[in-house]
């Protein structure tokens, strides 16, 4: 598609009236909710899904210069296609969608089958465009001869419409530029970037498990404890201590930032780029829900940035696509949806997405399985965490979010008891995912090679973010820049990956 026509695919959305829009919607609602009170969403089993994504980087097999070596890379949409992964926000994106599967022994194995298969297949074509895909909260080295800054606020008007130079010509991201006014701004400690379209989100990559309840009517229940899930499990997965270097102030000061620096600024770049334009946070951490109606009607309720037409193709999906359109920007960190293109694979599911992508295969599923493992755990022993006080949730979050495993993390222990020792929570909380997966048939064996990566964590106190913080720490002390000492440690990281990616995990580095 060229610009031209991106151009005019976006002006065709920005004359869809909203009012009759959220009167579509509105009505679909009613229709899911009908069928939901007939056991169409049902299932008759938990399932569990997983989306995956990564950025791409240039291998410069020419070795022409050290400051070339693992720079961001634009995905040939050829490519994309051939390696069977889908586009996302940025020209340098891609992600990869796991199928379901029945929550089991065999289920996981065959996610995990299916990830290391399809992701070494697209290793293995990417190598040879020069190109490798990489498992990481956010890049810090730009693309070959341009800035972070120039890559992420590129763009050009067609007509008034402002179309972004390295975003993916899915007319959706375009028109989110186009629909309000205003900068889209980062906010987080030390950072000074803002663009004009919604460009600079293409900064993180995370990964999203999906846990299909069995009665749809029970997800209330599921998602309150996935609420207070979010908080303890991101601090043990941060990843995104730093941005790429010239994304920050002017002459800041090293030191500063590793003082004030946040463990997972991914967190940060989702809510403020998209924050800063709309009129309430869409992106936000999510209430507790009481019904199922409430769930349903909090997507009808949400403010509309993007009216798009919806195409028809006669699935059963179709009978509420407006609300599915409506919820791609119904953005939380934990969100419920509701879905199925026929009748018998309808399934109301949440989406966990507080997540970063990982340094390891090994350890994306290692937290992807904790946190089944955990849905399963504590509602089946119907835990009193689900007790914590919504604020004292929302408040674990973002602590973690600054803070990672150096966080003072509010729980509830299986005795009733209260507690802020973080290491107590996380053993708590493993304890129980541990039941959950032997629940549904992982022997001991099994559910400790899945949790193993993460105990380890909790054991060393070593998170992907504090290893990156570490080796930052070291270059800075050896004389290097902040951004040498920044991008150096993103070299070293990806060099490790390499090795450790499909069969090894982050203990080995």
């Amino acid at each position: 598609m060229t610009k031209s026509e991106l151009a005019a695919s976006v002006r065709d959305v920005l004359t869809v009236d909203t009012e009759a829009y959220n009167t579509e919607a509105a009505a679909d609602a009613d229709f899911v909710l009908s069928e939901l009170d007939s056991g169409t969403f049902d299932n008759h089993q938990s399932i569990l899904g997983l989306e995956y994504e990564f950025y791409a980087v240039s291998e410069d097999r020419w070795h022409t210069a050290t400051e070339n070596e693992f720079a961001l890379a634009r995905v040939p949409r050829r490519l994309l296609e051939l390696i069977g992964f889908e586009k996302e926000l940025g020209l340098h994106n891609a992600e990869m969608t796991a199928s379901p599967q029945p929550f089991n022994s065999y289920g996981l194995e065959a996610i995990e089958a299916e990830v290391r298969g399809r992701l070494e297949a697209a290793l293995d074509c990417s190598r040879a465009e020069g190109l490798r895909l990489v498992s990481d909260a956010m890049w810090t080295i730009p693309p070959t001869g341009e800035t972070a800054r120039e890559y992420l606020t590129d763009s050009v008007s067609d007509g008034g419409v402002r179309i972004a130079t390295n975003m993916s010509d899915a007319v959706r991201y375009h028109a989110m530029a186009n629909s309000g006014t205003g900068a889209f701004r980062v906010d987080a400690p030390g950072v000074d970037l803002e663009a004009e379209t919604v460009m600079p989100e293409s900064l993180i990559t995370s990964i999203q498990p999906h846990y299909q309840v069995q009665q749809a009517m029970d997800l209330p229940r599921y998602f309150n404890y996935a609420v207070r899930l979010a908080g303890p499990l991101l601090a043990l997965g941060v990843n995104a201590p730093f941005f790429p270097p010239d994304c920050y102030e002017d002459d800041l000061d090293p030191e500063w930032l590793l003082e004030n620096g946040w463990q997972e600024n991914r967190i940060a770049v989702f809510e403020s780029v998209l924050n800063s334009v709309t009129e309430t946070d869409k992106v936000r951490f999510p209430e507790d829900l009481d019904s199922i109606q409430e769930a349903v009607d909090r997507v009808v309720t949400d403010e509309t940035m993007i009216p798009m037409p919806v195409d028809q193709e006669g699935e059963f999906h179709d009978n509420f696509a407006t609300l599915r359109r409506k919820h791609g920007t119904y953005w939380r960190w934990v969100r419920p949806v509701f879905d199925g293109p026929t009748r018998s694979q309808a399934n109301a599911r949440i989406e966990f997405r507080p997540l970063p992508a990982q340094p390891t295969v090994r350890d994306s599923m290692a937290l992807t399985v904790a946190f089944a493992g955990a849905m399963e755990g504590l509602t089946r022993t119907e835990h009193p965490v689900v007790d914590l006080p919504w604020a004292d949730a929302r408040e674990n979050f973002y602590t973690a979010m600054r803070d990672g495993l150096g966080a003072d993390i509010s729980w509830i222990t299986a005795d009733g008891s209260e507690t802020d020792d973080l290491e107590l929570a996380l053993t708590d909380l493993l304890e129980h995912a541990a039941e959950g997966l032997r629940a549904v048939g992982l022997d001991r064996a099994a559910v400790d090679r899945y949790l193993q990566p993460l105990q380890w964590r909790i054991e060393t106190g070593l998170t992907p973010a504090g290893w990156k913080r570490q080796q930052v720490r070291g270059r800075l002390d050896d004389g290097d820049s902040l951004a040498e000492a920044i991008q150096s440690t993103q070299r070293l990281y990806i060099e490790n990956q390499a090795a450790t990616l499909i069969d090894g995990d982050f203990t080995d580095w």
